[in-house]
């Protein structure tokens, strides 16, 4: 590229680069490097540039795939980085901008190749591109160093032990970046990898002790939110806002990662992503996701995933067990705080449920607090907004909210807590409703909002398990809460009573015999059976009857009954917990006594009379 600034037309003529790409082997003590190195760039700042930079590049990429086996070119390049890295923390504190200027470019390009490489070649030959070593006649030796790895151990070194300054600001951006690229070798594998390179170095041999170590960085980097220095920082151009070339490069692969791992990511809806006001925390959070949620090796968990399942809080003063490895201690009130405000991007959901789900010391920490609207408010703003987020940032939020739901502490809690002036719900002026409530009122608008737009069956369930989990502890309920309540129970047992209408007129038509009664339900079909065979009946014969009534059951008439019986049964506990509540006081008894007459006909007489002995009965 060279000592002028470059632009993206102007790269396939590039002089430095067709060297680096071309026939001849550049030695790593040339002077060529400090030429190639010392460029600045414009960073593109929409995902047209992006493409523009990789359709420039295409004939530097393929030259150099083509020439490195040969020339070693590519190794020569990172082994100018890894050298120069040795004295990155010095050049630091004595503020060689100059120095760290020509590292970060020299990472820049590698990241780059590194991206091209992973998309057009196998790990096999990846692997051998990052395994050169030039031999002299008659030289025979096997042995040669392996590049790749080095690099990744120098990236971990980088990350968590060159201090966070000004100047090496946008390095250690860069280097978080490269480790996301690396990983994306998944993104083009339709298997599950348990074998690939990422096992091979990241789980196993040097790179290992810094397991801890990466993780608690990582955290802390998003914790901190740490902004971009401010323009004139530099030596070379300030790049945007956004964080740089790298960074939209990486992102991009994050983006693929995220769907991969995470749900109805196939398909879902596209959502514009918010100015981002930390490059650092964002891509610090990204490389951590996709660190946790690497599969295990086939002989090894993976050591990420068990460092975020076993930190501690550092106010926790108890000795970590010998059993439990990599774990480290980290601020969980800042933590805390920073999983409060950071809730607006689906990588922070996705952060808080992995952190709920796998981490026993956060979730008990985080059910403990006292102002647990503050996590929960954000939640549901997400559920409530739901047309306007992608579907699995919505799951995630929804799964989060089941999780919590499942203490009952928290279940009680949420209605002491008394919010006021809630702006972002628009149906209904709200001035002051408990937190429990608020969360009803918006589980049941999501519900309603499947029911008539996406009819998600899983997203459905969920809703409605949130609803039995907390039904329990209904408390003070707001009166507009309690009558969306009611109303959800009408509307669901009118599509329950028209499903089970639609199945025994299916079965009328499936029963030729005028002398076999018509059956109600499923259950009746096969006791009807049952009766014409007679009275004395063994086992055996029993089975018989049951398996030839099986392959006369018209299950293609049944479809719907399923999600049906699903709907009314976490009804159950809500309709005696609703009038219990005291909120029920503030209702007509009249409005409340229809549903009750309803809600005793779907349960058993022996359940109603459990009920009617605990105070749920109906006056």
């Amino acid at each position: 590229m060279g000592s002028n600034s470059s632009r993206i037309g102007d790269l396939p003529k590039n002089e430095y680069l067709k060297k680096l790409s071309g026939t001849e082997s550049v030695s790593e003590n040339d002077p060529f490097w400090n030429q190639l190195l010392s460029f600045s760039f414009p960073a593109p700042t929409s995902s047209t540039e992006l493409k523009l930079l990789e359709e420039a590049t295409i004939s530097v990429c393929r030259s150099l795939v083509e020439n490195n086996p040969r020339t070693g070119n590519l190794g020569a390049l990172i082994k100018v980085f890894l050298s120069r890295t040795k004295e990155l923390k010095l050049s630091a504190e004595c503020q060689n901008h100059i120095f760290i200027w020509q590292t970060h470019n020299a990472l820049f390009i590698i990241c780059c190749l590194l991206k091209v490489f992973i998309c057009q070649m196998s790990e096999e030959e990846l692997q051998l591109h990052f395994t050169y070593e030039e031999k002299s006649p008659g030289n025979y030796s096997s042995d040669s160093e392996d590049l790749l790895e080095e690099l990744l151990c120098c990236l971990m070194q980088l990350i968590t032990d060159i201090p966070l300054l000004d100047i090496t600001y946008e390095i250690s951006v860069e280097a978080i970046s490269t480790m996301v690229v690396f990983l994306s070798c998944q993104l083009f594998h339709k298997e599950v990898l348990r074998q690939s390179i990422s096992h091979k170095y990241l789980m196993r041999g040097p790179c290992l002790p810094y397991t801890s170590k990466l993780v608690k960085t990582l955290l802390y980097n998003f914790i901190r939110q740490e902004k971009p220095p401010p323009p004139g920082t530099h030596v070379f151009p300030q790049q945007s806002d956004g964080g740089g070339l790298l960074y939209g490069l990486a992102s991009g692969v994050a983006t693929g990662l995220w769907t991969v791992f995470t749900l109805g990511g196939v398909g879902s809806k596209a959502t514009a992503s918010p100015e981002l006001s930390s490059p650092l925390a964002n891509q610090s959070l990204l490389l951590l996701l996709v660190l946790a949620n690497l599969t295990d090796a086939s002989d090894a968990p993976n050591p990420y995933r068990q460092a975020i399942m076993s930190f501690k809080n550092t106010q926790d003063s108890s000795p970590f067990p010998s059993s439990i490895p990599h774990a480290f201690q980290i601020n969980f009130n800042s933590l805390y705080t920073a999983l409060c405000e950071q809730q607006t991007s689906d990588q922070a959901t996705l952060l808080l449920y992995t952190l709920l789900h796998q981490n026993s010391n956060i979730r008990t920490y985080m059910l403990a607090r006292t102002d647990m609207e503050n996590l929960v408010l954000p939640i549901l703003e997400i559920l409530y907004h739901v047309e306007e987020r992608n579907s699995h940032h919505v799951y995630m939020a929804l799964i989060i909210l089941l999780i919590l739901t499942e203490d009952d502490g928290f279940n009680r809690s949420i209605h002491e807590v008394i919010l006021k002036n809630i702006t972002w719900y628009s149906e209904r002026v709200l001035t002051e409703i408990s937190l429990g409530s608020l969360l009803i009122l918006v589980v049941i608008r999501t519900i309603q909002y499947n029911m008539t737009r996406t009819r998600d069956k899983y997203l459905h369930t969920n809703c409605l398990a949130a609803l039995a989990n907390m039904s329990a502890q209904f408390r003070s309920l707001h009166q507009y809460a309690a009558q969306r309540i009611i109303s959800l129970f009408s509307l669901l047992s009118k599509k329950h009573n028209k499903v089970l209408e639609q199945a025994t007129q299916s079965l009328r038509g499936s029963l030729s015999s005028n002398d076999v009664p018509l059956p109600d339900y499923v259950i009746t079909f096969f006791s009807s059976r049952l009766l014409q065979a007679g009275a004395e009946l063994s086992v055996e014969r029993v089975l018989e009857i049951i398996k030839q009534g099986v392959i006369a059951l018209p299950k293609d008439r049944l479809k719907g009954l399923e999600i049906s019986f699903s709907q009314a049964q976490w009804l159950t506990p809500i309709i005696p917990a609703l009038w219990k509540a005291e909120a029920v006081g503030s209702l007509e008894a009249s409005h409340l006594r229809p549903a009750w007459s309803t809600w005793q006909k779907r349960v058993s007489t022996k359940n109603t009379k459990k009920l009617a002995r605990r105070g749920g009965e109906c006056p």
